[in-house]
């Protein structure tokens, strides 16, 4: 039984290290193709380090890069939200974004949120999801210890029961935050359509309004059966948009 443990752990570390290795070999050589401006070959290295599902938001920036390049602006902008997902703070992923944007014909006008809902949407923004986690970990620590040591009649400085009572305040507003930034993290309900479709009233039916690729939408929990989903688009409109004609970052 030892042995086999053993041997597991042997397999599981050199597949470990081919992956760096491939990862490393991939990197370079996606670097040195889009330097060279051989776009096609770059993006056939960067998509293999993206389907090892990779979290490095640059691979999905680069990515976004070459295919603007290759005026593929649907790929281009899905790579670029992938990257903004991971780090939504980027200047440099929003600025290229919003190039990637302003080449869609007949484009359509995003609503703005307003300065509250763009607050909240950074402070629960899927990249800092662990950071507010160790965070409240840091700080419940802190209290329980206390709490521990105040009972003990062992504490080294008096609290106010205002202050001890904030404290507990504080750590449930981030316990709220940290779960809602990973909920952002494990499902985005983000998509960008690839190809000009169409938005249907219903599935299937009703008016229809064409869509034009490289359109971010935003997917609500409608479900339809078969292949039909409700969507969302940037100027709050809603309807229902085949499966096939987009892709959830």
């Amino acid at each position: 039984m030892r042995f086999i443990v053993i041997l597991v752990c042997l397999l599981l570390s050199s597949a470990a290290i081919r992956a760096s290795d491939n990862y490393g070999l991939y990197w370079q050589k996606a670097n040195t193709a889009y330097k060279q401006k051989n776009y096609d070959s770059a993006a056939h290295y960067y998509e293999k380090i993206a389907n090892a599902k990779t979290t490095d938001y640059e691979v999905y920036y680069n990515l976004g890069n070459t295919y603007y390049k290759l005026n593929r602006i649907g790929f281009a902008i899905l790579n670029y939200q992938k990257a903004l997902h991971l780090n939504p703070s980027d200047k440099n992923i929003q600025d290229n974004l919003l190039l990637a944007q302003s080449r869609i014909p007949n484009r359509i006008t995003e609503v703005q949120d307003i300065f509250f809902v763009r607050w909240w949407k950074s402070v629960t923004a899927a990249s800092v999801s662990n950071t507010w986690a160790i965070v409240s970990l840091i700080l419940f620590l802190l209290l329980i210890g206390y709490a521990i040591l105040s009972r003990l009649g062992k504490a080294p400085f008096p609290l106010p029961f205002q202050a001890r009572a904030g404290g507990w305040s504080i750590l449930i507003l981030l316990v709220i935050i940290s779960f809602v930034a990973a909920m952002r993290k494990a499902d985005s309900n983000i998509a960008v359509v690839m190809g000009n479709t169409n938005m249907m009233d219903k599935p299937g039916s009703g008016k229809s309004q064409n869509i034009p690729e490289g359109t971010t939408i935003h997917l609500t929990g409608n479900d339809a059966k078969g292949n039909w989903h409700e969507v969302t688009l940037p100027d709050g409109k809603t309807g229902w948009m085949q499966k096939t004609d987009f892709i959830e970052i």
